[in-house]
This record gives structure tokens, sequence and C-alpha cells, in this order.
């Protein structure tokens, strides 16, 4: 049959443990991604839906229900009243899922402002559904990825600060990327546990590898010189440095 994919697929064998990623042109003239499971190919957009479609004529039923919102909004003053079934919520799950495979993907691919621009759209479903699903078992059974969403958001903003030679940016980018998953440990009564999580351990590894290599700033390096002014008696020169300490404190 014409339609059988075993030979394309015994030429991109599947590797277990290994993800493998590739982009290419689509013959519709657009860039395509396809990412190699086990039992065959998955195939998604670079932009818009994963998949292509467009539900009821939107980008995606996320952009969908924020337009419900904002009509609600404008018609009734505030957003009292507005909630989302389950229904609602499942199509916003489920949509979720694919954006997941493809920032998943992106990040494979080393394309971090894709990695970015796919997990804040996730985050912003985990807001909706936060404050206007109408379940509340649903948005408990979320949270549980909302962790996984904000390390891949926090990996891809360091890793553009590194790649723009802003290792301090990077730091800056992971420490509150940790913040933010210790939040949702403590918002869901679980503050102990937020130590044991993969999320949390990643980053830290991560930020104990950048800090030996930063350069250090102008304070650093004057209480350094302190230090060692100190250590070799030189009073003179420790009582310079103090006064440029305490100038540039002043500053």
């Amino acid at each position: 049959m014409r339609h059988d994919l075993t030979n394309f697929l015994r030429k991109w064998d599947y590797q277990p443990g290994e993800l493998r990623v590739r982009r290419l042109k689509g013959r519709d003239g657009r860039e395509k991604i396809q990412l190699r499971v086990d039992l065959g190919v998955l195939q998604m957009e670079v932009d818009g839906r994963p998949d292509g479609k467009r539900p009821m004529g939107h980008d995606s039923w996320l952009q969908f229900y924020q337009a419900r919102l904002g009509e609600h909004i404008a018609e009734h003053g505030d957003d009292s009243g507005f909630g989302l079934k389950v229904e609602d919520c499942q199509r916003l799950q489920q949509e979720a899922i694919q954006y997941y495979h493809r920032y998943i993907c992106f990040f494979q691919l080393g394309d971090h402002p894709a990695v970015l621009r796919d997990t804040e759209r996730n985050l912003e479903v985990f807001a909706l559904l936060e404050q206007y699903a109408e379940s509340s078992e649903i948005t408990e059974s979320l949270t549980v990825f909302k962790p996984q969403v904000l390390l891949m958001r926090t990996r891809a903003q360091g890793a553009l600060a590194i790649e723009a030679d802003d290792p301090r940016g990077a730091i800056h980018a992971i420490e509150a990327g940790v913040e933010a998953i210790r939040r949702v440990f403590r918002d869901t009564g679980q503050s102990d546990m937020a130590d044991q999580s993969t999320e949390v351990k990643m980053l830290e590894s991560w930020l104990q590898e950048l800090r030996p290599h930063l350069p250090l700033t102008r304070r650093e390096r004057l209480e350094t010189e302190l230090n060692q002014a100190i250590s070799r008696e030189d009073y003179e020169k420790a009582a310079e440095l103090r006064d440029a300490l305490k100038r540039l404190k002043d500053s």
C-alpha cells in the first residue's frame, strides 16, 4: 500500500532513551517539526497550533477562551460569572499537551526563543484554568505539571542569556525560576517537597556550575583587594579600598 510507512520509519529508526527530532520544509512550503516515537512519527507545525487546526476560527482554544473572557468583561463590566466547564478545560488540557511536545522538540533543536514562546503560552493556560475552571479537580490535577513548564521556560531564558554573553542575567533567570517552582509547592501546601523536586534540583545544579565563572562586579573586586591588603598588612592600601567601597555604596 502506498500509505504504508514501514520504509519511511526504517530509514529513521527509533532509539529508546534518545529524543530524535528534525526540522524540515513541508509540501505546503511551511516548516515542520518531526518527533520520532516508538510507534511512528509526530509531525507538528512550527507556528500556531502544533496540529495546524484553528478551533472556532482562532489560532488555539486558548485564544478562543481568552476572547470569550474579553467579550464577557466588555458586556458585564467584569469577569463575574465567567467560567470554564469540564469540556472547556479538557480542550485546553489536550491542546497544552500538543504544545508540550513541541517545546520539548524546540529545546532539543536549540530554538530557545520558540521554547520560551510555547512555555509562556502554556503558563497562560494554567492561569486561565486556575482562575476560571468550574471544577477544582481539573485545576489540581494540572498543577503537578506546572513545575515542568517553569523548568523548561527557565532553561530557555538561561540559555538565551548565556548566548548573549550575559551569565549574570542567566543566573538571575535561574534564581527566579527556582523561586517560581518553590512558590507552586508553597501554594499547594507542599513546601517541604520543593527540595526533592527534580526541577529544583536541576536548576540549582546549573546555578552551581555557573556561579564560579561569573565576572566579579566592581564591589566584589574591591572587597577581594581589601582582604588581600589586610592579609599582607598593607593598611594604607586597605584604607584607600575602604574609602572606595564607601564611595561606591554612597553613589
